[in-house]
């Protein structure tokens, strides 16, 4: 039985509206990305080794402790449940903002084995939106210039974890990407803009490849959507990819709903 899903694309493929429909349309699990609790990720969550706990206050220890899980020889901790001086210190510590490499990769390999083992003895299917190919691609390429084959060995590793689950990825590609951003920017405004420009032009990634402003950005894309899409052919995962969602979103769902089944 298949008993994950996961929408996959650039910024502003369609994702989420496609992620949504499918769970809906086949009675499974949604999760969107951003989600504080989502059972396979960590977004907005912060991790301190035992040795970085132990330079804490005994009063934020206290805190950090009441709320935290451990595991890795450290703390888990999830930012929301702080403010002030407190949050701000544990935000230096943020997943897939500052931890480095080595510390962060096991981490998230661990998140996904938890979520595959509860998933496996659940009668619940998930649908999920970007995690398996967005979040990899935007720390190994973006944040850390990793070359594309080593993303590709980490994502291989994600894979073999949730294979048991049968996953299925839901590509959508973008054939105009510029003129997607464009067209997305009056709806999530100048700020985002701005935010998703300097991540991806001030990432090593962008700094290796002299990256600079909108046609940077355009140019991070491109790139990223290549290597996806050459890795979904090398790592033996299903997967469809659809084209002009948008254009043509009934076609695209009988597409979809076809090719899963």
């Amino acid at each position: 039985m298949r008993k994950l899903i996961i929408a996959e694309g650039l910024p502003c493929s369609g994702k989420s509206t496609a992620s949504k429909y499918i769970a809906e349309k086949l009675g499974m699990k949604y999760y969107d990305e951003g989600n504080g609790h989502h059972p396979a990720d960590y977004e907005f969550h912060a991790f301190l080794t035992e040795a970085e706990f132990s330079l804490l206050k005994a009063d934020e220890q206290a805190a950090v402790a009441s709320f935290s899980e451990k595991k890795n020889g450290g703390y888990i901790i999830p930012l929301e449940k702080f403010s002030g001086s407190l949050f701000d210190k544990l935000l230096k510590h943020k997943i897939y903002d500052f931890l480095p490499w080595e510390t962060e990769k096991p981490l998230i390999l661990g998140k996904w084995r938890e979520f595959a083992e509860k998933a496996l003895l659940s009668s619940v299917g998930y649908v999920f939106n970007c995690v398996f190919l967005q979040n990899p691609m935007c720390e190994t390429m973006m944040r850390f210039g990793f070359e594309e084959i080593l993303s590709q060995h980490f994502i291989s590793e994600i894979y073999s974890i949730i294979q048991p689950l049968e996953p299925f990825i839901v590509y959508l590609k973008t054939e105009n990407i510029r003129a997607e951003i464009e067209k997305a920017v009056p709806e999530r405004g100048n700020r985002w803009l701005s935010d998703v420009i300097d991540y991806h032009c001030g990432g090593e990634y962008g700094r290796q490849n002299g990256l600079r402003g909108f046609e940077g950005y355009i140019s991070a894309l491109e790139e990223r959507q290549r290597r996806e899409l050459e890795i979904l052919s090398n790592i033996g995962i299903g997967y469809t990819v659809v084209e002009n969602f948008k254009t043509d979103s009934k076609k695209a769902y009988d597409i979809i709903l076809s090719d899963l089944k």
